[in-house]
Parts: C-alpha cells; sequence; structure tokens
C-alpha cells in the first residue's frame, strides 16, 4: 500500500510552485484542465494512441486559447502503470485527477491503484474500488451504515415481488452493464436465459447479478464536494443522465414498446448529462444525505471523501412528502461538465464554479497553506 510517507517523499523532490495536473485523456479531462488552468496550474493529459487529437490538437494551449499544456501518448491506456511512465509524471510534478476512465482503462485492477501508482493523486484512491458492487464493503454497504434510503435489493431472485432493474455487467464490455427488466421470478428466468443465449452476458457473471428495486421518479445526481481542508461539504451541482436507445423508446407509446421488446434490448449506456435543478425545499435533506456519506466514509475508508463525489438519485412523491432514495454512488470526479450551469455554486462562491476548478481551488489552497498531503493519497 503507497503511504502518505511514500508520498512525502515524492513531494520533497516536487517543485510545489510549479505543479502540473495530471489526467487520464478521456471522461471528464476537459473539466480537469480548464480548472486547472484558471488557477494558474500546467496541464498534462495522458492520451492512448488514436484518441489523443481532442487534446493534442483541437484543444491543445496555444496562447490565450486552449487548455491542455502537453500530452503523453501511450500504446494502451494501462502503460500509465509503467514505472518509466510514472517516473515522467513525477518529474513534471504531476498530482493525478482519478476520474471513472482511470478505472476502466486499467481494468479495474484497483490493487495496481493502491499499491504500485506511485503518483500524487488527489483524492482518496482507496474509496475508487467501492463503486464496484461485487467488492467487500461496497456503495451499499456504506449507504446502509449511513442509514441513507436505498432501493432494495433482492437476495435470491425467487424473492422478487415487483418490477426490478437487474444489472450485470456486459459479455464484451465489462466496464458497461447490461440491464433487464422484470417483475417475477419466471421473468427473470426468461430474459436470463435470452441474455445468455444471444450473447449479451456471460453466464459465469449470473451469480453477481444485482436485483435492484425499480425506483419510479425523475433522476437527480447530486453532485457534492468534500473539501478536507474546511471539513465541509458543497453542492456542485444537479444533473441527469442522457442514455442511449432507453430514452427513445421512453417516447413511445406503450403498445410500441411492447411490439419492440422482442426485437430491441434497452441500453442505458450514457450519452451526455443535462443540467437539471431541485426544489428548495429538497437540498437540506440532499446536503444531510451528503454530510452522512461522507462521516460513514471517514470511518470505514479512511482519511474518507476527499473532492468530488455523488449520490446518484431518484426522487419519490408524497405523502408525507418528497424523498430521495440513492441507487448507485460514484467517489470521483464526475462524467458531468454541465453542473456548474446550475446555480449552487454560484450561490456559495459568487461565481459558478465547475468540478474541475472547485478540484484545483482545494489544491491551490492546500499548496498555500502548506497542506498538500490532506489533500493527496
Amino acid at each position: 500500500m503507497i503511504t502518505q510517507s511514500d508520498l512525502a517523499k515524492v513531494l520533497s523532490a516536487y517543485d510545489i510552485n510549479n505543479i502540473t495536473i495530471g489526467v487520464i485523456g478521456s471522461h471528464s479531462a476537459l473539466d480537469v484542465c480548464r480548472g486547472a488552468k484558471d488557477l494558474g496550474f500546467r496541464t498534462l493529459v495522458v492520451c492512448q494512441e488514436g484518441r489523443e487529437r481532442t487534446y493534442s490538437h483541437h484543444y491543445k494551449t496555444n496562447g490565450a486559447t486552449g487548455i491542455v499544456d502537453e500530452t503523453i501518448v501511450l500504446k494502451k491506456f494501462k502503460n500509465i502503470l509503467d514505472k518509466s511512465v510514472q517516473e515522467k509524471l513525477r518529474t513534471k510534478n504531476v498530482i493525478f485527477i482519478p476520474h471513472r476512465s482511470f478505472e476502466v482503462y486499467l481494468e479495474f485492477n484497483y490493487q495496481a491503484i493502491e499499491n504500485d501508482f506511485l503518483v500524487p493523486l488527489f483524492g482518496n484512491r482507496c474509496l475508487l474500488k467501492v463503486e464496484e458492487r461485487n467488492q467487500p464493503n461496497n456503495q451499499y454497504d456504506l449507504l446502509r451504515k449511513a442509514t441513507i434510503r436505498m432501493p432494495h435489493i433482492f437476495k435470491n431472485h425467487t424473492d422478487i415481488d415487483r418490477l426490478c432493474l437487474v444489472k450485470l455487467p456486459e459479455k464484451e464490455r465489462t466496464f458497461e452493464r447490461s440491464f433487464f427488466y422484470c417483475s417475477s421470478p419466471k421473468e427473470f428466468e426468461t430474459m436470463l436465459k435470452n441474455k445468455i443465449k444471444t450473447n449479451q452476458i456471460d453466464a459465469q457473471e449470473v451469480k453477481n447479478a444485482v436485483i435492484e428495486e425499480y425506483i419510479i421518479g425523475p433522476f437527480v445526481n447530486f453532485n457534492f464536494f468534500y473539501s478536507s481542508l474546511t471539513q465541509r461539504v458543497e453542492l456542485l451541482g444537479t444533473d441527469t443522465r442522457r442514455q442511449t436507445n432507453i430514452e427513445g423508446i421512453a417516447h413511445l407509446g406503450a403498445k410500441k414498446q411492447i411490439a419492440l421488446a422482442e426485437h430491441i434490448t434497452p441500453k442505458f449506456e450514457e450519452a451526455g448529462h443535462s443540467a437539471v435543478t431541485v426544489l428548495e425545499s429538497m437540498l437540506e435533506q440532499a446536503f444531510e444525505l451528503g454530510e452522512r456519506f461522507t462521516k460513514t466514509a471517514a470511518v470505514e475508508y479512511k482519511p474518507g471523501v476527499i473532492g468530488p463525489f455523488a449520490l446518484q438519485s431518484a426522487i419519490l412523491p408524497g405523502p408525507p412528502k418528497k424523498d430521495i432514495v440513492v441507487f448507485d454512488v460514484s467517489l470521483r470526479m464526475p462524467g458531468s461538465p454541465g453542473t456548474c450551469f446550475t446555480p449552487y455554486t454560484g450561490y456559495l462562491h459568487g461565481t459558478s464554479v465547475s468540478a474541475g476548478k472547485r478540484v484545483a481551488m482545494e489544491i491551490k489552497q492546500a499548496i498555500e497553506q502548506n497542506r498538500l498531503l490532506e489533500v493527496i493519497t
């Protein structure tokens, strides 16, 4: 395990007045780079061959335009774990910002992230694996310990007695999840057989299926930021996902949906995000959930949450009042740069602040206060 002592040794060789913010070239890299440049940091994006032009050309720094100062192009993203690449990052005084693609393209090798990636990483690297539902003490466990309402999880498909959403990794792209609806044990078995027969899922993965009560209500991602410097939870913004063919299916009438059911499998792949707002009367509950989650994570995974995290939720109607149900958690940079188009950071900071800029603000404050080890692991 990489320790704070290891990182203190790395930082002792850094030029703290010349920090570079590094990120994998995917997901929310541009958000990270824009925020870093706004705060005066240099930026570096690690790319994979054939996927570099967004960063090396279209958004390359050129005088007053662009946000990417430097790119490192690797054969594969996972080569970032090579000792020579890590050494190169360290010589450039890199503080690395993790996001979901960092985990995905390292093939969910959390052991390597925790033990072998000797580059200062903003946030708690030990919390990244908690998103995976097949990990011990995962996001569901944290939500339960924090007494945050979540959908009912069925341990056995024979207990299904309501509409459920079943989550499994796809066979070809294990980082994408294959979903299907069912409302009875028989329907579960039929859908599962069809998924295996059409090669959409691996039969070996059935044991890892998550059978989750389907919550009917508008979906809202509450994107938070926990500052370990001020010990305060901030709401960066709220958004909802735009997903592939499920959105087109949802716009059809019930008869057409039934007719298509045998021919089209619903896909929940993310295609983008839309900024949304919530009623002001719901903010108190949202903040309470965010604070409860950070307190629990600090006990279970010391030092706990550092920086951005999100509680992906559905809002249920009353009576007695509307309620927030959390069905997913993210513990790193959000995938939506559009959170800054909601008003919540403006209410707090006086101007709209993106997730990338808020990360850079925290790093800059940590440097100024000589507390950098408190925001990296």
